[in-house]
């Protein structure tokens, strides 16, 4: 995140009249938290936290939309999700396409800037009219000078989660069912580079996720949209729902042995990300494929559901993206 808030306020009016969006509400920058802005209002304050995994996290109860890096928020904007009979899907998703003068295929070939794609039968994050309740077909809206920022800080592989109720990502730091039970000298043979191909690579980060269903006692591992590694997983007290999670592996502590994740819970998740994890044991063919693709901002998905197809959107919670199936 390079753009300062100055810089921006200088731009933004070149920014409305270059990308001319029909019925586009006016975005104003504000001081405020998340909490407090009001319909068209966002906030943006990327010394906060200048590096690191970024997670975004669009609340539909709320029509915010929250910007993290690492386990700091440092944006967030008001948002118009998707009206009725045309909800915006909730779940887990990767940045799958960027387009940033993109318009609809669908709907008369109306402009969508700054267009982060979600899915392939179109669901995306990009500018549009903010009426100040859900209004769109199932694409998140925001603000044009807003989606303007955070399209310059987004890449393809980036985790988005979208919830039909939020909390506040909570750091942990635990070894995990990434690494399970192992011996020290292990740890030691991982490759750091690895975890570091997030930084300097914003095309390809984020691009392995590892996705946890407990009814199945199964772990699949996904890279680049394709099952690379699959097998089973060791859950303590297997009858105790995880609740839907995500987590983010944010850093590392070689010395001691530590990755450092940040969680987020959804739907009926409660805070207690740490113990889930901890619940969690990969069988060991999967910990080395895992072990081999880790980097920053490796994704972790933990799931009540089951992994078949018929059942992936059960409750309309997708787990990952459609592009990943």
């Amino acid at each position: 995140m390079t753009t300062s808030r100055r810089t921006f306020l200088g731009l933004s009016g070149g920014l409305a009249a270059t990308l001319a969006l029909p019925r586009a509400s006016t975005a104003q920058l504000v001081n405020k938290h998340a909490e407090d802005l009001r319909n068209g209002e966002f906030n943006w304050f990327p010394e906060r936290s200048r590096s690191g995994p970024m997670l975004i996290i669009v609340s539909i109860p709320d029509q915010l939309v929250h910007v993290y890096r690492n386990d700091v928020r440092v944006a967030a904007s008001t948002c118009s999700t998707g009206k009725p009979g045309h909800g915006t899907p909730t779940g887990v998703f990767k940045i799958l396409e960027k387009d940033k003068h993109h318009h609809s295929s669908t709907y008369n070939n109306a402009p969508m800037p700054n267009m982060n794609r979600l899915t392939w039968s179109g669901v995306a994050l990009h500018a549009g009219n903010l009426p100040g309740y859900p209004a769109s077909h199932g694409c998140v809206r925001l603000p044009l000078e807003f989606s303007q920022l955070l399209f310059g800080v987004t890449h393809l592989g980036m985790t988005v989660v979208i919830a039909d109720a939020s909390s506040q990502p909570a750091s942990v730091v635990h070894p995990g069912m990434v690494l399970g039970d192992y011996a020290r000298h292990e740890f030691e043979e991982i490759d750091v580079v690895a975890l570091n191909t997030s930084e300097g690579h914003p095309d390809h980060a984020n691009s392995t996720s590892i996705v946890v269903s407990r009814p199945d006692r199964k772990v699949t591992v996904w890279d680049n949209g394709e099952v690379v590694a699959e097998g089973g997983a060791t859950i303590q007290s297997p009858d105790q729902p995880f609740g839907e999670r995500t987590f983010v592996l944010s850093g590392h502590d070689k010395g001691k042995g530590h990755l450092h994740w940040f969680g987020f819970g959804h739907g009926n998740a409660d805070d207690e990300h740490a113990e889930t994890l901890q619940r969690v044991k990969a069988d060991p063919p999967v910990r080395n494929a895992i072990q081999k693709r880790m980097h920053h901002g490796m994704t972790v998905v933990v799931s009540d559901q089951p992994q078949t197809a018929n059942t992936r959107t059960q409750r309309g919670f997708v787990v990952l993206g459609e592009g990943l199936y």
